[in-house]
């Protein structure tokens, strides 16, 4: 029982320090785009002045009970996300919870939050819900697809599905890292990254020049907050799961900061450079090109790591 405790606790840290981390890197990430665009941009600390303020706020609007448990699955399924990637690799304290093909119950958990979402929207009845609901979901699966064939490439290459093994291969130095071993999984992963992260030109869903904010348009107060809190828990949860997996994982907090800034900075850079796609031309996208370099990717793992 005490072992338990324990682990609950450790648990609970991983967790609040994944939070504070998300939104931290929201301010700042929301602050360089603005920049970007000439503008001045909120303060950084902006994201913990919201999750107060809506958890402080009330509502007596009512539309079923499915429609309140959406953002409850939604932070579920990123906090689920979170507990079982290692963030330090050899850490006590924030090395969670792992086992063996433990990347299949990730990527079940990072599902089953967008699927929650979808069903606690599309309760509310306002079309806009609809219709951001429709295009998560569809460009959800689109580039699912070349992340998922990255998966399967380093499942090729490391013969195994738990990332605390496959971090624990590349503990060698730069050389052993993903990047270096397998760059077209690498490369089909970090295009999967752009539309994951919900930044132009892949932010279909809120689309905030054509409608206001996709399925969160009926959500509010306390509602909104438990959504604030898992975009920023589930943003820091995705960065260390692409390092662990591509970039040889971190030993310590200073390096997993500067490792996962270098990758967030990657569509953000992206973000800054392009405007938003069309539904159809996002999809058009992730299955062509990254889903071609996912396939190339799982057949040459094939041939170099299976042949030896």
């Amino acid at each position: 029982m005490s072992e338990w405790l324990i682990k609950g606790f450790y648990a609970l840290v991983s967790v609040t320090v994944a939070a504070v981390y998300g939104l931290l890197l929201s301010g700042i990430i929301a602050r360089t785009l603005a920049r970007s665009q000439g503008r001045i941009g909120v303060p950084v600390w902006q994201g913990f002045l919201d999750v107060f303020k809506y958890a402080a706020k009330r509502t007596a609007i009512s539309h079923g009970v499915m429609f309140y448990l959406g953002p409850v699955f939604r932070i579920t399924g990123g906090i689920g996300t979170l507990l079982f990637i290692p963030m330090l690799y050899g850490s006590n304290v924030f090395g969670n919870f792992h086992f063996a093909g433990d990347i299949i119950l990730i990527i079940y958990f990072i599902l089953f939050g967008a699927l929650g979402m979808a069903l606690g929207a599309s309760e509310g009845g306002h079309p806009y819900s609809a219709i951001g609901v429709g295009r998560g979901l569809a460009q959800f699966t689109a580039f699912e697809v070349p992340f998922a064939l990255a998966v399967i490439s380093l499942a090729i290459q490391y013969n195994t599905l738990s990332v605390y093994e496959i971090v624990a291969a590349q503990q060698g130095g730069v050389a052993s890292w993903t990047l270096v071993t397998n760059p077209l999984a690498t490369i089909a992963a970090m295009l999967s990254l752009l539309g994951s992260t919900g930044y132009s030109p892949f932010d279909v869903v809120g689309s905030p020049q054509e409608i206001p904010v996709g399925p969160r348009t009926e959500f509010q107060s306390d509602f909104i907050s438990l959504m604030q809190l898992n975009r920023a828990i589930f943003a820091a949860a995705k960065l260390v799961l692409y390092m662990d997996l591509f970039f040889g994982g971190a030993t310590n907090l200073l390096e997993l900061m500067v490792k996962t800034w270098a990758i967030y900075m990657v569509p953000i850079a992206v973000a800054a450079a392009f405007p938003r796609y069309r539904i159809d031309q996002s999809i058009r996208f992730f299955l062509r090109v990254p889903t071609l370099i996912g396939i190339a990717a799982v057949i040459l793992a094939d041939f170099l790591f299976n042949a030896s």
